[in-house]
């Protein structure tokens, strides 16, 4: 067994801090010269509730791709990548789609190969296997092992992360008539789904006998923390944050669907009517 070492020293990492300085450039440059022209007449361009989610997922990329979290899931535990994962998943996708006005997603996705292929994907099914399939890629041993070793490969499988994930938030929380939500009911089916398929790859982790990714086999053992309990510690984090996070998803959900449902309120009525006009806008 590898000797205990110490906690790793502040490092910088320029590269992360170019990306999202990168992105919140972008996004304030956006407001401030498109939004004037794109945003409909009479409408706020950017709204400040979305100006403060998207500068938290900004944060949320910033604080699990820097030190230390980048650090300690690279070079000393499984359980910490998976922090990052996680969180670049859960918490950093839905707060950028949330902060992102209409105008400037409709411009974002302005050439119409781009809309389609989101507007298709963006589907129950469709999303349902992105999800899943980016879960399985991303949780193959020889992939995670080789991520670890190449820093250009690592990027991608983050960058594969981020985009997949705001893809199959998009039936939840998509800013565009032209991309709809799906209904509460399918909303909900939607997130069951999405909970099941990462059990298999959690219960392989904190089930297993033997640690899956040799890689971590030959890291220093910082807090004596084995390879084999840092893999169990993994997936009970993959357990607990993704199905957890889901779950309460699921449940706002419901209670937002049946509150509107025992209400029946005019503007419920409305709802439904904008809902079926959207769902037959997309069969076309």
């Amino acid at each position: 067994m590898l000797a205990d070492v110490a906690f790793p020293a502040w490092a910088p990492h320029p590269d992360v801090w170019l990306l999202v300085g990168a992105i919140a450039g972008g996004y304030a440059v956006a407001m401030k010269r498109l939004g004037p022209r794109l945003a409909p007449t009479g409408s706020a361009i950017v709204t400040r509730f979305q100006v403060a989610t998207f500068s938290a997922g900004l944060l949320a990329l910033w604080v699990a791709s820097d030190w230390p979290i980048h650090d300690l899931g690279e070079r000393y535990f499984f359980w910490v990548h998976m922090v990052q994962h996680t969180t670049y998943a859960i918490i950093a996708a839905p707060l950028l789609l949330m902060g992102t006005p209409a105008w400037f997603a409709r411009w974002l996705l302005s050439p119409r190969w781009l809309l389609r292929t989101v507007r298709y994907l963006s589907r129950l099914i469709p999303a349902t296997i992105v999800f899943n399939l980016v879960i399985i890629v991303t949780h193959v041993p020889v992939v995670v092992n080789a991520s670890l070793h190449h820093a250009l490969l690592h990027f991608g499988l983050h960058a594969l992360i981020v985009v997949s994930s705001l893809i199959v938030w998009m039936p939840l929380l998509s800013p565009l008539p032209e991309v709809p939500r799906l209904q509460p009911l399918a909303r909900m089916l939607f997130l069951f789904l999405q909970s099941v398929v990462p059990t298999v790859p959690a219960s392989f982790l904190t089930f297993g006998d033997r640690p899956l990714y040799s890689f971590y086999e030959t890291v220093p053992r910082l807090w004596g923390l084995s390879a084999l309990d840092d893999m169990r510690f993994a997936g009970l984090i993959m357990k607990i944050l993704v199905g957890f996070s889901l779950w309460i998803t699921i449940t706002v959900v419901f209670f937002r669907w049946y509150n509107a449902e025992e209400t029946g309120s005019p503007a419920r009525r409305v709802s439904r009517d904008l809902d079926r006009e959207l769902m037959e806008l997309q069969q076309q």
